[in-house]
């Protein structure tokens, strides 16, 4: 699915969680990925509207969604979370998309913001999901380079 990406056009990185949506932005040319927002889950329609709301306020063409593999490769019951997001999602928005191993992404993100002492303990939660959204789609977006797609 890789090889089909839209070239030229901002890409959406997607950390899919129970309770939240984090969100980060690719630039047009696929080289840099920044953290955006995160979206508080609520009902699937509300789920659809938002993302509906930055894709076209970014214009975005594509969606790279963390992939919640077990540490061991496996998929788990996460995976099927978001295969069942995803199979409701996809039709919907209409845009292409591609699932990204998001492994220690949320680590990642813990101990990158656990220097930061200026944000409280539920702004950095806040935050966190955003930053893993930047993690899973800036490392989708290296392969992609690296691989030329």
């Amino acid at each position: 699915m890789m090889a089909t990406c839209p070239v030229g056009d901002r890409l959406l990185g997607i950390d899919h969680g129970t309770k939240t949506l984090g969100l980060a932005l690719s630039d047009p040319a696929h080289n840099v990925a920044t953290p955006l927002k995160t979206i508080s889950r609520g009902k699937f329609e509300a789920d659809v509207k938002a993302l509906e709301a930055v894709i076209r306020d970014y214009g975005v063409k594509g969606l790279i969604i963390g992939w919640p593999l077990e540490m061991s490769g496996r998929e788990g019951p996460r995976t099927q979370s978001v295969k069942d997001y995803m199979a409701m999602l996809a039709p919907r928005l209409n845009l292409w998309w591609a699932v990204w191993d998001e492994r220690m992404s949320s680590d990642s993100a813990h101990t990158l913001m656990a220097g930061d002492m200026n944000l409280s303990f539920a702004k950095r939660e806040k935050a966190v999901d955003a930053l893993a959204a930047q993690f899973i789609l800036q490392s989708a977006l290296d392969f992609m380079a690296v691989n030329r797609i």
